[in-house]
């Protein structure tokens, strides 16, 4: 990559920030620094706007700690994007211009104040998934008579199988899969991380039935969800095609009619079934890719069915509980603490 025309401070600090920094001594993924790119790319752009002036005559020195807090408030409210995203944002441009301000000196000063801008906190919000029975209603409208719906059933039967995020399962290439036994995927998560989730052999059924039909070689890096040109689906693709199915299975399932379908929710929807069905949280989270065991403890909270068995197994403050009466029968303590 050469340094862009009539560069400055700022065009230097790009060209070595992408191309040096976080590539090779960070060793950042693809993706990241693709996320890196799109934040930087809006930043100069609302400063354009704000100045009215080309990008090319932006410098590091027109960028200040008030200009990075506006452009995050233009995100929220121009923009729509939440706090989440906003933050997410936020943390890229951090990266950035500490990075400036280690390589120019002279910039430490600006760069500081710009770190020193905090994340804001974010709303919790509940969990979205769905039961399997709703998720079952939302497969049965599918058109599996179609080669477009065999396409969509597999997909969907992988991410709810695996609990992948969306953009793993739409990296899958055929020699990921294995379709005889042991039945298993090999996922790439967040970091390159590489993972291999089992397979149900209903999975690997349909899986297999496509992959035939599409002349997919399983020995081969060839991709397997193609959209209707050849190429590979998009997330905005998958997005669309999950409204479309809820929107049908809401006319004979009323339980889904205040849910909501996107992707991330059925990876939702697979943690919370793993967990119903008693596997452990610890193989849970290693299922999912996360990085630490908090992320994954957040299901444990989830499901209103296992909160009700909760409340079932306690007893009201009025009732005295069996294990009150053997703690008062009973000579030792640890006798009783055994009982609970």
């Amino acid at each position: 990559m050469t340094t862009p025309p009539h560069a400055n401070m700022l065009a230097r600090a790009l060209r070595d920030f992408f191309t040096d920094y976080l590539p090779r001594l960070r060793g950042l993924s693809t993706h990241t620094i693709h996320s890196y790119r799109d934040t930087l790319s809006l930043l100069l752009r609302f400063m354009v706007a704000q100045r009215g002036q080309a990008v090319g005559t932006l410098d590091l020195l027109h960028i200040d700690a008030a200009d990075v807090t506006a452009f995050l408030d233009h995100l929220e409210t121009g923009r729509s994007n939440s706090v989440t995203t906003r933050n997410c944002r936020l943390a890229a441009l951090h990266a950035f211009f500490r990075f400036a301000g280690t390589a120019d000196p002279e910039q430490l000063g600006r760069s500081q104040r710009i770190l020193a801008i905090p994340f804001k906190r974010a709303r919790q919000r509940s969990i979205e998934y769905l039961e399997e029975d709703e998720l079952e209603a939302v497969l049965s409208t599918v058109n599996r008579a179609t080669p477009e719906g065999r396409r969509d059933y597999a997909l969907l039967a992988i991410l709810f199988n695996t609990g992948a995020r969306v953009q793993e399962a739409l990296n899958l290439r055929g020699q990921d899969l294995q379709l005889t036994r042991p039945f298993q995927v090999r996922l790439f998560g967040k970091g390159r991380k590489e993972r291999v989730c089992p397979l149900w052999p209903q999975t690997a059924a349909v899986l297999r039935d496509f992959c035939a039909e599409r002349h997919v070689d399983l020995r081969a890096a060839t991709p397997i969800f193609l959209n209707h040109r050849g190429q590979p689906l998009t997330r905005f693709g998958v997005r669309y095609l999950l409204t479309k199915y809820l929107r049908s299975a809401r006319a004979v399932t009323p339980a889904l009619t205040n849910k909501r379908l996107h992707p991330h929710s059925i990876r939702h929807s697979s943690a919370v079934h793993l967990l119903k069905s008693g596997v452990a949280i610890t193989t849970i989270c290693d299922w999912l890719g996360h990085a630490s065991l908090m992320t994954t403890n957040k299901y444990a909270t989830a499901d209103l069915d296992m909160k009700r068995k909760a409340l079932e197994q306690a007893h009201p403050p009025n009732e005295p509980s069996a294990g009150g009466a053997n703690w008062r029968r009973d000579a030792s303590i640890l006798d009783w603490l055994a009982t609970l």
